[in-house]
Parts: structure tokens; sequence; C-alpha cells
């Protein structure tokens, strides 16, 4: 039995960087031994086992043969034979194919350091197209290191490109597309997650939603980018700066979906682009089967970052119709995520990217103001129904149109 360190913290190691999980390969076992010397097995396709003290996994080595489509299509062999070599050859990129043993020796038998060096993503073997998944893992390192100065290696640009005519992706399972893309969203630069993916010509028929925005026009005068694609990405990376959660940085992903369906005698123009792109929305989460957290706040921020943006121009009515569609009263967190959303779309254009927004603060404020709006007296009054809901809805116009003429500049 012999243990090796794996993948991720070993590139990480020599990277420079934090190494937060440590991995295992052990040759020379079998599961019998394993249980034996007190680790738990947790291996549902293949035997991985729990450290009984680290709580570390430990997987047995072992080497994969196709034998159908898609991810799942692998007889698995975990032979004790089975070399650590054979077990690196299985794995995505060269740089995540290098072992360290237990003396500190490297194995690095596909030259996973000379990429390091490179700053090249490079695949391992032409066994790289038999997995669809893998696609979206080397778009998702490309985002992770590309602050790194990172490149795909033109060789697997060109072999994801061939994976994406040949149908291979179409055997994606959408709980594993919707891992990959969340792990993505969360990374530093989300945008070259998608870029990658254009880059490789496999974009459209991933995510043809957001393929379909490039190209498309809109106002120079807001939109000094022009391209809606460009400007998506823009946002999309304002959002990872300014910090935001998956779920907002998701929502700013969708927000703009619509403007890809505008009718072309109307562009640059997008009239009622908020309404077409909650259709799009919709059948994206349910496609990839988005969270239903991440989908609720994603159809509001699309359905209304444009009343948004025009919050301090809006009648009193309207705004209080915004409050109460986008259910502000029960969901405060949400709402603040809808406006920080917003927050990277306005900033997420060419000469915008530190623009003031007071109207973010001002709905936000607002917003608290209404749900500690105290309706005791109403209540007193002995209404019920439409009566005692006409009231409410009286009384919190009223603190809106107060609110509202605080904002408004003083005459004379």
């Amino acid at each position: 039995m012999k243990l090796y360190r794996v993948g991720g913290c070993v590139r990480d190691r020599l990277l420079g960087i934090p190494v937060n999980d440590i991995d295992w390969v052990v040759t020379g076992a079998t599961t019998a031994q394993m249980l034996a010397a007190g680790y738990k097995s947790i291996g549902k396709d293949f035997p991985v086992f729990l450290h009984p003290e680290s709580k570390q996994e430990y997987a047995l080595a072992r080497s994969e043969r196709k034998t159908g489509p898609g991810y799942r299509g692998f007889e698995i062999s975990a032979d004790p034979a089975t070399t650590i070599e054979q077990d690196l050859m299985r794995r995505d990129l060269t740089i995540n194919a290098i072992a360290e043993d237990d003396q500190g020796n490297i194995v690095d038998p596909y030259d996973g350091r000379g990429d390091i060096e490179a700053r090249k993503l490079r695949h391992v073997s032409a066994a790289f197209v038999e997995d669809p998944v893998r696609v979206l893992r080397v778009a998702r390192f490309s985002a992770r290191f590309h602050k790194l100065g990172f490149t795909l290696a033109p060789e697997t640009r060109e072999l994801i490109r061939q994976m994406g005519q040949s149908g291979e992706l179409a055997t994606l399972v959408a709980e594993r597309v919707w891992s990959e893309l969340s792990r993505a969203l969360d990374e530093d630069d989300p945008a070259i997650f998608f870029a990658t993916l254009r880059e490789c010509e496999v974009l459209a028929s991933l995510f043809p939603e957001i393929d379909a925005l490039y190209g498309v026009p809109q106002t120079a005068k807001y939109h000094p980018e022009i391209d809606t694609g460009i400007h998506v990405m823009m946002a999309l990376q304002k959002s990872a700066a300014l910090g935001h959660d998956n779920e907002t940085r998701f929502a700013v992903l969708m927000h703009d979906l619509g403007k890809a369906t505008t009718p072309v005698a109307i562009l640059p123009s997008h009239h009622g682009h908020e309404a077409r792109g909650k259709k799009l929305v919709k059948a994206f989460c349910k496609r990839w089967r988005v969270p239903r957290t991440h989908t609720e706040l994603a159809l509001i921020t699309t359905e209304f970052h444009t009343l948004v943006h025009r919050a301090l121009e809006l009648k009193p009515s309207t705004l209080l119709k915004l409050f109460i569609s986008a259910d502000s009263m029960r969901k405060p967190e949400r709402f603040q995520k809808m406006l920080d959303a917003c927050l990277a779309d306005l900033r997420g254009r060419k000469d915008f990217e530190d623009e003031a927004y007071p109207q973010a603060d001002f709905l936000a404020q607002l917003a608290v103001k209404l749900r500690q709006l105290d309706i005791t007296e109403i209540q007193q009054r002995g209404l019920s129904g439409k009566s005692m809901g006409q009231a409410i809805r009286a009384a919190r116009l009223g603190l809106i149109k107060q609110e509202k003429a605080l904002t408004q500049p003083q005459q004379g």
C-alpha cells in the first residue's frame, strides 16, 4: 500500500496559493484492506474512503474504460495493480495530474509542472473527450486561474470544439452543468468561464440564451459598450468585484436575456425586454434545475431592474407596486440582493464603472420604513377584508409620498 496526495492540493502548492482540501490516492490496496485499517467507505461509483481520524478522502487508484455516452458511461477498475501513473492518466488537465508521495517526491508523468510554469491549461490525453463535464471544468479553471495568467492550450481548445460538433455535450446531466456553472460564478473572474466556452465554439450549444446576446446593439448613451453580450459579462465581473453572493451573480447573468429577442425593427431600443426575459429565465432555470432561490431572484431582477434604475422619477403608486410585486415586505434580503444586482448592471458598462447609484439607497431605506410602518391604529378601526387592505395601502402610499418629497430639490 502506498499513499499519494493528488490533484488540486499538489497543483495549488506548486502555484504557491493556499491549499484547502487534500485528496489522496492509494495504490496496492483493496477495499477489504482499507476497511480493516479503519477507513469508512463512502464511494458510490468507485472505492472512496474517509480516514478514521483526519476524515480526509482516500480513493483507490483506478482506471476507466468508456462503455457508453455521458459521464456515467464508464467501466471503472480499482485493481490493486493499478499504478499511480495509470490513475493520473484519466484526469482532465495536466496541472491536475500531479501526485506527491508521503516522502515529498513528485510524480508528474504528463508534465503538469511544465504547464504550471508555462501557465497553460492542457488536456492529459485523448480520453478527455469521453467525459463532457470536462468542458465545463476547463472553462471553470480558466476563470479561476485567469488572474495568474493561464490560457487554454490551442490543442485543448480544438478538442473541445470537436466535442461540441460531435454531439457529446447533449449527454450532459443538468445537475452537473449547474454544479459547474454555480462554482464558476463564485470565481474572481466568472466572465472568463463564458468567454472560454465561446472561444471553443460551444457556448451556443450549452447556454444559447447567453450566446444570443452577443452582437445585439444597445443605445450608446446608456451603453457605450454597445454589445449586450459584452455588457452582461462586464456586469457579471462587476458583481464579482463587489463581492456579491452566488444568487446575486446569477441574477446579473440572467437580467438581460430578453434583449436577444428584441424585434430588429426597434433596435437599439429594447422596449419590453423584461417580460420577454422572464420567459427565457424560466426556461433556462428549468432546463438546468437551478435552485428555487436563484430562480426567484433572477426573475424579479429581470422584471424590475429598469424600474429600479428609474426609482427616483417613479410615481408613488408605481413605487408601491414595485415593493409589493417584488415582495419586499416578506423577503427583505432578496429585495436587497435585487438592488445589488441592479448596481452591478449599472456599473457593468463602459465609462459607468464608478457611477453613483442613489436609487438603490433610496429604495433600500424606503423598504425598511415600509416594513416598520405602524398599522396599529388601522387595525383598531375594526376594518376587515378589502377595507383593511385599502387602508393599509393608503398608509403605505402616504409614507412613500412623504419620503419621495424629501428627495425632490427645494424650490426658491
